[in-house]
C-alpha cells in the first residue's frame, strides 16, 4: 500500500512539474517547445562561502580602504557615485569590498599560476547613458580590469553589457530586474545576470497570495509611469491568473517618477474596496508613498519588493508598517540564522557598524544588519570570485565555461543556480510579513531577537520555489530553443 502512494506521490509530482515552462509573453509557444522541467534542484552545490575560512574583517571600514595594487583581479565597480543616484554608488562600495576584504585578508585568489589580491576601482556613471559609456570603456582600456560589476539602472547595465560583449570582458549585472537584458537581441556571453528579475518578482507576490496566504481577494495596482512599472504590474497581473484566479483587480494606476502628492491615488484606493495595494516603487517614492498613505488614514498592506528602507520604517513607525509583505531573494525559511556561518558574518557586520563605521552614510541605520539586498548582493559578489578561483584564471572563456550551469551556496545556506543557456539566475524566493519587535523572534532567532522594535519588521517568511518562480526565457534566442525553464 505504501510502495502505490508513493507511486501515485511521484506521478503526481511528475504531472505538476511537466506542466512548468520558461515563462514570459510566449508562454504557450514555449511550452511546446519546452522539454520536461526536472523535479528539484541538485542538493549539493559544486562551490559555498565557507565561513570558516573568512578573514580577519575587524579593520574594515568601507569610508576608509586601501586598494592593493600591482599585479591584482580588478573590479570595476560601475554605479553613481555622483548625482541623484549616488547612495546607490555608496552601498555597492561596501557589498563589493566586504567581499574583497575578505579575500584579499585571506592571502587572495589563486588565479593564472600565483595569488592575487582584488582591487576594486570605483566608475562613476553619474546615472548617465553617454558618460556610462565613457567610464566603462576607460575601465576596459586604461585601468585594463578583468569584471564589470553594476549597477543602478536597467538602461545603463545594458550599456555595460554592451562593451562587455565589445571587449570580451565579464560583467556581473548584481542588481537590475529587467528580463530583457539577456533577451534574444541583448544577450551577451560575457554578462551574467544574477539578480532576481521582474517576472520572477511579480508572479512570486501572485504565488503569495494565492497559494501560501489565501486571504486577501481584491488587489490595486499603484506603479511608477514608466517601463518597468507597466511591466511589473503585467506580470502580476498574469501571476494572478495563474495563481490566484479568484482574485479581483479592482483598480490600476501609474503616477510619475518622484512625485510629492499620492492624495488623489489614495483616494480612489480608498473607495475602491481593496485589501492589497501592489506596487514596484522604489526610493524616495516608496517611503513617500507609505508616509502619506499612513497619514490619510490607508492602512492597508502593501505588497512590494523595495518597501524596506529602514530610515523609511522607522520614520512611520510601528504601527505603520504592520502587515507590509516583502519579496526578498535572499531569505530561507525561518529561523534565518540556522548555520554558525551566518551568526560569524552577520556578528563581524553588525560589530563594525556598532563600532566602526563612523562616517556617513555607513553609520545610518540602512547599514545596520547583513541581510535583505546586502546578502544577496555580497553573496553573487562571493560566488563570482568562487567562479574565478576555480577557473584559476582571468581568462574569460575559461570564467565562463565554469559558472555556465553553475550552483553555489550562500552564507546563510541558500543554493543557486546560473542557467547556462541565458546567463540568468535560477533560484527560491522568500516572501516576509512585517510584524512588531516581539513577531520578529520568528526571523531574528539570535540575541536580541528582534530587528528593530520602532518599527515593524521582516517576521513570518514563506519560501517560493525556484520552480514556481523561473526566470522568464526568451525562445527566440538560439542557445534556449527548445529548452525548459531549468535550461534543460
Amino acid at each position: 500500500m505504501r510502495s502505490l502512494f508513493q507511486r501515485f506521490s511521484v506521478l503526481l509530482l511528475m504531472i505538476v512539474v511537466l506542466s512548468l515552462v520558461a515563462y514570459g509573453p510566449s508562454t504557450a509557444a514555449a511550452a511546446k517547445a519546452a522539454k520536461p522541467a526536472k523535479t528539484e534542484k541538485a542538493a549539493e552545490a559544486k562551490a559555498a562561502f565557507n565561513a570558516d575560512k573568512m578573514g580577519d574583517m575587524s579593520g574594515f571600514d568601507p569610508a576608509n580602504i586601501t586598494q592593493p595594487t600591482g599585479d591584482t583581479i580588478k573590479i570595476a565597480l560601475v554605479a553613481s557615485f555622483s548625482g541623484p543616484s549616488a547612495i546607490n554608488g555608496q552601498i555597492y562600495w561596501l557589498v563589493v569590498n566586504w567581499v574583497a576584504h575578505d579575500l584579499n585578508k585571506r592571502g587572495g585568489i589563486m588565479v593564472d599560476g600565483k595569488k592575487k589580491f582584488i582591487e576594486v576601482i570605483k566608475a562613476d556613471h553619474m546615472g548617465k547613458a553617454d558618460q556610462c559609456k565613457k567610464v566603462v570603456e576607460r575601465m576596459i582600456l586604461q585601468e585594463k580590469v578583468h569584471v564589470l560589476w553594476g549597477t543602478d539602472g536597467s538602461h545603463l547595465m545594458r550599456i555595460i553589457n554592451e562593451a562587455a560583449n565589445k571587449y570580451k570582458v565579464i560583467a556581473i549585472n548584481a542588481t537590475c530586474m529587467s528580463d530583457d537584458l539577456q533577451n534574444a537581441g541583448n544577450f551577451s556571453r560575457y554578462a551574467f545576470h544574477t539578480a532576481f528579475s521582474t517576472e520572477q518578482n511579480a508572479r512570486g507576490l501572485a504565488y503569495y497570495y494565492g497559494q501560501i496566504k489565501k486571504k486577501e481577494k481584491k488587489f490595486y495596482i499603484l506603479n511608477q509611469d514608466y517601463a518597468f512599472g507597466h511591466e511589473f504590474a503585467e506580470n502580476f497581473k498574469n501571476g494572478l491568473k495563474e495563481y490566484y484566479p479568484e482574485a479581483t483587480l479592482v483598480g490600476e494606476d501609474y503616477h510619475k517618477l518622484f512625485l510629492t502628492d499620492y492624495a488623489p491615488y489614495l483616494t480612489k484606493i480608498k473607495a475602491s474596496g481593496a485589501e492589497v495595494i501592489f506596487t514596484g516603487d522604489w526610493l524616495p517614492d516608496a517611503g513617500n508613498l507609505l508616509k502619506q498613505s499612513r497619514q490619510m488614514g490607508v492602512m492597508l498592506p502593501f505588497a512590494n519588493v523595495y518597501i524596506d528602507d529602514p530610515n523609511t520604517l522607522n520614520d512611520v513607525g510601528v504601527e505603520g508598517t504592520k502587515g507590509l509583505v516583502n519579496l526578498s531573494s535572499f531569505w530561507t525559511a525561518n529561523p534565518q540564522f540556522k548555520s554558525t556561518g551566518y551568526v560569524k558574518a552577520y556578528k563581524a557586520w553588525n560589530g563594525l557598524w556598532k563600532t566602526t563605521w563612523k562616517t556617513a552614510p555607513y553609520n545610518g541605520k540602512l547599514f545596520e544588519h547583513y541581510f535583505g539586498n546586502f546578502g544577496s548582493w555580497t553573496s553573487v559578489t562571493y560566488w563570482l570570485m568562487s567562479v574565478i578561483e576555480r577557473a584559476q584564471s582571468t581568462d574569460p572563456e575559461k570564467i565562463i565555461s565554469v559558472w555556465e550551469n553553475d550552483t553555489y551556496k550562500y552564507v546563510n545556506g541558500k543554493v543557486v543556480k546560473m542557467r547556462a543557456c541565458d546567463h540568468k539566475i535560477v533560484q527560491d524566493m522568500a516572501v516576509s510579513e512585517f510584524v512588531t519587535w516581539e513577531g520578529q523572534k520568528a526571523s531574528m532567532n539570535i540575541a536580541p531577537y528582534y530587528w528593530y522594535k520602532t518599527s515593524s519588521s521582516y517576521g513570518p517568511t514563506f519560501v517560493i520555489p525556484a520552480a514556481k518562480v523561473l526566470p522568464w526565457m526568451d525562445q527566440k534566442l538560439d542557445r534556449c530553443k527548445g529548452k525548459n525553464g531549468w535550461g534543460e
